[in-house]
Order: structure tokens, then sequence, then C-alpha cells
């Protein structure tokens, strides 16, 4: 998410700042299946005010039926906490840091039609995505743009990655107003700076005059294809695993942006494409529809007889959707056979990683793993091996929305142990601010992988300078409800 009115106002009951979520296919219409564990709970109350304790017991009559740990919840859980505070008094052990498998992702909102919105690339917002860092030496702070969205008012406005904002509406920013000051009326100001070597902050009087709106999100900012050296490189930057444009009236059955995707192979396919450069640095994930789609697009002699991942949930759904679905065969994802993969003419992929790279990003890293040579480049990502659902009050009575650990997931050979997350083939850091363009050879992570391909650098890797490892407090990505997302849409 980016600048947005609400993202202050529920920032501190969310339970993370990466969710798990995946599209499950061939899920059945909620009236063939109930009564079983595939039909999400909803309120049994039906009049008067709705209170805390109707909420929390609504949270735990669902969590009791799909949540991963569900024989590991608390026996007597206290029902009068606040909702946010009684569904985290029910996640596994996930105060206990030394645990790699404890429940560090599942997520609570207050409103399940904003979470449901964002889930599907929708949400209030200039269209900026940035890191707040801090400048030393001071209380102030400031905003690194880490990329900018298509078709946003802020793409319009002139602002563009790698833009320094040092105040808004006229305010210094400081690590304690920053988000008031995002979050306040849908109008900003933002001024902008200059970075020295040295760190220093130095405003060159540049403004840009930008306005929120409910921006649709497209996740394919870029692709390109460069020949160097006799080899056909293609690239494209992707930031979520989202099929299409939102619908808020219905299932997401829109497939605009997995479309484009099967586009830009087409085009690959076409010109011939033999090396590929996929950047997920900052994509946290989204729909495994999609990222069945893009495995699909690039995996080396796949089809729809190859596993491209398997599902493990609790006993309660894994028995029930077995006698539902005549077997365990529901529990696992094939490969799609794609007319426009590209794998017969790849040795290997690279991909570009970092630490909000998660979920569905890192279900295609572990998918592609068994049928091809997959080598990652940037830092270690978040380590998410586990995914969820959105459940909601169908009868709208009450309106939180809840997205819980449901599954783990594993890959062809059974690997499953990524929840530390995959450590890079080649760890290469991007600059805290200065960043350059997507598609520029000189940036440092497409530089690393377009050498590691031909051979040849396009600009020399220089040692870091004390502006490039400023201190970061958070960033937007943080707060994209859907972050880390492989998401499975409940019948």
């Amino acid at each position: 998410m980016s600048f947005i009115n609400a993202s202050a106002l529920w920032r501190p009951l969310l339970l993370s700042t990466v969710v798990a979520s995946l599209c499950l296919t061939s899920c059945k219409k909620q009236d063939d299946v109930s009564p079983s564990v595939l039909t999400p709970l909803s309120s049994t109350a039906t009049t008067g005010a709705v209170t805390d304790q109707e909420v929390n017991d609504w949270i735990l009559a669902n969590m009791k039926q799909v949540y991963l740990w569900n024989d590991k919840l608390p026996a007597s859980p206290n029902r009068n906490l606040a909702p946010a505070q009684f569904f985290a008094s029910l996640l596994f052990d996930r105060a206990n840091t030394a645990n790699p498998d404890r429940d560090r992702f599942s997520w609570i909102q207050p409103s399940a039609d904003e979470l449901r919105a964002s889930l599907g690339g929708q949400s209030k917002s200039t269209g900026i995505e940035y890191r707040v860092l801090a400048r030393p030496g001071t209380s102030n702070v400031m905003l690194s743009v880490l990329y900018v969205h298509l078709n946003s008012p802020a793409l319009r406005a002139g602002l563009r990655r790698g833009d320094i904002i040092t105040r808004v509406n006229g305010q210094l920013l400081t690590g304690t107003n920053y988000l008031d000051l995002l979050s306040t009326g849908d109008a900003f100001t933002f001024a902008l700076a200059n970075v020295t070597g040295s760190g220093a902050i130095v405003e060159n009087g540049q403004v840009r005059q930008v306005s929120a709106v409910v921006l649709q999100q497209d996740p394919v900012l870029l692709d390109s294809v460069y020949t160097i050296g006799g080899r056909k490189i293609g690239y494209v930057v992707y930031t979520q695993f989202n099929p299409g444009l939102y619908n808020p009236n219905g299932p997401q059955t829109d497939e605009t942006y997995d479309n484009k995707l099967n586009a830009i192979f087409a085009r690959f396919k076409q010109q011939g494409v033999n090396e590929l450069v996929l950047d997920l640095r900052y994509n946290p994930g989204g729909y495994v529809s999609s990222s069945t789609r893009l495995a699909s697009l690039i995996g080396k002699n796949v089809d729809a007889s190859k596993v491209f991942y398997t599902q493990q949930w609790n006993n309660l759904v894994t028995t029930e959707l077995d006698r539902q679905r005549n077997g365990a065969g529901w529990r696992t994802q094939k490969f799609m056979t794609m007319p426009n993969n590209i794998g017969a003419n790849l040795s290997r992929v690279f991909i570009l990683t970092s630490g909000r790279t998660a979920s569905a990003s890192e279900l295609v890293i572990n998918g592609l793993r068994p049928f091809m040579d997959v080598r990652t480049i940037g830092t270690t990502t978040v380590g998410k091996n586990v995914g969820s659902i959105t459940i909601d009050d169908r009868r709208k009575r009450i309106q939180w929305g809840i997205q819980p650990i449901t599954f783990r997931s594993a890959n062809a050979q059974g690997v499953s142990d990524y929840g530390a997350g995959f450590v890079p083939s080649v760890e290469v850091r991007e600059p805290s601010v200065g960043m350059k363009a997507f598609g520029d050879l000189t940036e440092p992570l497409l530089g690393e992988a377009v050498f590691r391909i031909t051979g040849t650098r396009m600009v020399r890797r220089a040692a870091p300078t004390v502006a490039d490892q400023l201190p970061e407090l958070g960033s937007s990505l943080d707060q994209k409800t859907g972050g880390g997302n492989m998401f499975i849409e409940w019948p």
C-alpha cells in the first residue's frame, strides 16, 4: 500500500508485515459443500450491536476449522480482549523468535472489504512505494522512492524511482510525524532533495503535487530484451501476483495482468530470448494461480503432468477434502501447459530478490528448482513456505477480515525447508538512496545478472557509501495488505 488514508489507522492492528494467500482451484460453491470445513462460519447473532465477544467467537470458530495449527490453539482464550489482540493470542508460538516454524504471518484487519481490495491490487494511493530512512544526527527521516505505479497520480506528477522526499505539505518528516502526514487528507505536496555521498541531505527546491485516488495497481512494471555478447536476455519487473482487475462484487475472474505476462513471454519466444532475469525484489506474493502461470511460462520441460507444489493442511481440512474430492489429488498443484513457455531455450533463470521477496515469489523459486538452475541475486528472501485464506462474515454483520495461515507448501521434490528464506547465490545490496531506473544495465542487481550471463560488467561494483547504508525504519511495502500472500480464494 502506498499513501493511503487508512494505513495509519489500522497499521497498529496488523500482526505481520507479510500475509500469505493462494487461489485453490476447483473449489465448490458454498451450497455444494455445506456443512463442511470449506464453508466459512458466519456470526450466529441476528440482532443488536456487534460486540467484541461476538467477533472473537466468530474468529475462534473459524480458526478451529482451518488454522494450520488448530491443534495448538489455547484451551481457554480470553474472549474479553479486543479482536486484534484476541486474534494475536491464538497464533502459534508467534513471539518465539527461536522457532522458524512459528506463525509469523497470520493477519487481521478491521475491514474485510479493504483486505480483499488490496489483495486484488486496489487501494487508495498516490502511486508511490517507498522506504523510510533515518537522517543521521537528527530526528528527521526521509522517503526514498522505490518505484512508482503505472498510470498513477505520482507518475503523472513526475515522481520517479530514486527520488528523495524530505517534506510533506511543507513539514519536515520526522520519526513521529511521517505516518500522520502521509495519512491525512488526499492532497500532498512533496519536497524533493538530493543526497551527497557523505549522506548529507540537500533540498533542491523541487516540489511535486499529488493527490491520492483509488488505484488499481498494474504489477507488471517493465519488460525489456537486451542483446549482449550473443545472448538474448529477457527482463521482467513484477511486483504482485495478481491475475487481473479487482471485482468488489464477486469472484476475481479478470485476467488482464496474467494476459499481459503471457504476451510478454510470447514476444520473448518470438525474439529468441535464451536468458531470463525475473525481478521479484519487491514482490511480496499474491494469487498462486498467477505464480503457477508465471512458473509455467519459464520452467524447462514442464507441462500439466508435472508437479509445481503440494499443500499440507490441518487434519480436519485434509480428512474432509480427501473425502469430498475422492483422494489426495487436490493437494497437488500441477504446472500448466503454456504455448508461450520459453523453457526450451533456457538452461537457467536469474531471479532478483530482497528481504521483501516473499511467499508466492518464493513458491516460484522453490517450484522451479527441481526442473532448472535457479540463481538468485540480491539479499535473503522472507522465508514464507506457508499460505492462507481470506475469511469474512458472509452475512456482513461482522466487518472484520482474517487471513490465517492454513497450509504449508513443498515442491515436486518435497522441499519445504526455506523458513529462513533463500540465501542469494550472489549477494548484492541495493543502495538506500539514488536507485537507478529499472532496466538500466548499470543498476546493481540487474547489472550483476547481466555480468553473470555475459561476463561483461556494465559498471564497476563500487564500495558502499554512507548514503548507501542509511538506517531503514520501514517501508510502504510493509503496509501492503496481502504482502507475502499466497492467496487461496475461499469458496
